[in-house]
């Protein structure tokens, strides 16, 4: 969407989820030059209350040709520029549910307003200087939070944690560059480059880059989190973990062998860390099938996480059925979690010398959870790390990073082998602009639709 297009048209959309008999208050909002002019037409506002930028109105929205009252609300007022977009913005607090705020933004629509694409709000806010790119993507993380953790680096984000620092770099690669280029265009009438000089501020930048990009995979795992399947026999306590750790009877737990028969997940959060728990069907050879099918679902569960617990019971030890699917798991990260501790305490699981992450559990007496917890983070590499991160960097970010990093090394290089200042400018110009699309200073539209398609309508 380019920038004329934007200040051109006024945009409406339902700005809260509506959820049928859930929330007392559902949001319309507006942006654009028609914004206050609709609410003119549509709200009617008892008594002598005045039309003020940040004021709270209090009425009634009426259909304009009918004069039926659609909803008892209430209107709020932000005039360009102090408003989320820098234009000017309108919301209608109505009542909560489905039917009044559908019927409000029908009415925005039917007075000329078009209704809002994903994430046109915050683009907008983008395009008028409101936000640089990476406080908007902040925005979307924050929505998205799905940890405390996770809310607050998004925040952190939002406040210019990632920006500053991004912006310092640039600027220290822009000032090179002119010095450079001032050599070239006036070779003579400036002193000789201090080479060295150069090198150690190139290397400066490096080493900043290096630090900033090395928040990435703690990045990653914040915003998505990490996928922990349960494997194992069947009956060795699989569902009951997942149950003790969720808190919660998300699986069915009985004696009887192959009684999940279908992939159960549960949603936790592990010192800040959100993690997906699949509780698998037990994997064992079986002329069932219905069960056939989960044990092969088990497999591609494990083939496809982030993090395997294998369990056993310590009362039958290692087994040849654990052997096998341990062959089947040992090329991810494992952790082998010896459960019913409590039935067997005397006995010893004689597990491969490959498996260096072992917890040991009694699920039925929730025994050994807090152990699990630190293990999963030792293995994820995160410990308690993650939870003072001041930002953590998305993938287009480290792929930007990664650019500019590549480029960095270039510059360096070229220096080494004494080529020509000519030759310096080409890959400091290629790390400006990676650092410029960090921020949003240099950025494609087809970059921008990818970005703000993601955003939920109405943000």
């Amino acid at each position: 969407m380019t920038e004329t297009l934007v200040k051109q048209t006024t945009i409406a959309a339902i700005a809260t989820a509506i959820v049928p008999q859930q929330g007392s208050v559902g949001i319309v909002r507006l942006s654009g030059p028609q914004a206050v002019a609709i609410a003119h037409i549509l709200f009617q506002a008892p008594g002598e209350q005045v039309w003020q930028t940040h004021r709270i109105l209090y009425g009634y929205i009426r259909h304009p040709q009918t004069q039926q009252t659609v909803d008892e609300a209430l209107l709020l007022l932000m005039l360009a520029p102090r408003s989320y977009t820098r234009e000017d913005v309108v919301e209608f607090h109505c009542h909560g549910g489905i039917v009044a705020v559908q019927q409000v933004l029908q009415l925005c629509l039917l007075q000329g307003a078009q209704l809002a694409q994903p994430g046109e709000f915050t683009l907008r806010a983008f395009l008028n200087g409101r936000l640089d790119l990476t406080q908007a993507e902040s925005i979307a993380d924050l929505v998205g939070a799905r940890s405390p953790q996770a809310a607050q680096t998004a925040l952190a984000g939002l406040q210019g944690k990632l920006a500053v620092p991004i912006r310092h770099l640039r600027r220290n690669c822009l000032d090179l560059l002119a010095e450079i280029e001032a050599r070239i265009d006036f070779e003579e009438d400036l002193p000789p480059l201090d080479e060295v000089l150069v090198q150690a501020q190139l290397e400066h930048v490096a080493i900043k880059v290096n630090q900033i990009l090395a928040t990435a995979e703690q990045g990653e795992l914040l915003r998505c989190g990490l996928k922990i399947a349960i494997v194992g026999r069947p009956n060795v306590g699989k569902s009951s973990l997942l149950n003790a750790w969720s808190q919660s009877d998300r699986a069915i737990v009985t004696e009887l062998p192959g009684t999940t028969r279908d992939i159960v997940e549960s949603e936790l959060v592990v010192q800040g860390i959100p993690v997906k728990v699949l509780d698998t069907a037990g994997i064992r050879e079986t002329e069932d099938q219905v069960e056939q099918i989960g044990v092969a679902r088990s497999r591609a569960s494990a083939a496809a996480a982030d993090l395997v617990l294998l369990v056993v019971e310590a009362p039958a030890g290692w087994t040849q059925s654990d052997q096998a699917i341990y062959e089947q798991v040992k090329d991810r990260p494992l952790i082998l979690v010896i459960n019913k501790v409590d039935l067997a305490p005397e006995t010893s699981v004689n597990f491969p010398l490959a498996i260096t992450q072992v917890v040991t559990t009694a699920v039925a007496q929730n025994l050994g959870i807090e152990d699990l917890e630190q293990a999963i983070l030792q293995t994820a590499q995160t410990g308690l790390e993650a939870a003072n991160l001041d930002m953590a960097i998305n993938q287009r970010q480290a792929a930007a990073l990664t650019r500019a990093k590549t480029a960095l090394e270039h510059v360096q290089a070229t220096i080494a082998e004494q080529l020509p200042l000519d030759f310096w400018t080409i890959d400091l110009r290629s790390a400006i602009a990676a650092l410029g699309e960090i921020t949003g200073e240099e950025v494609t539209e087809s970059v921008l639709n990818k970005i703000f398609s993601q955003f939920c309508i109405g943000k």
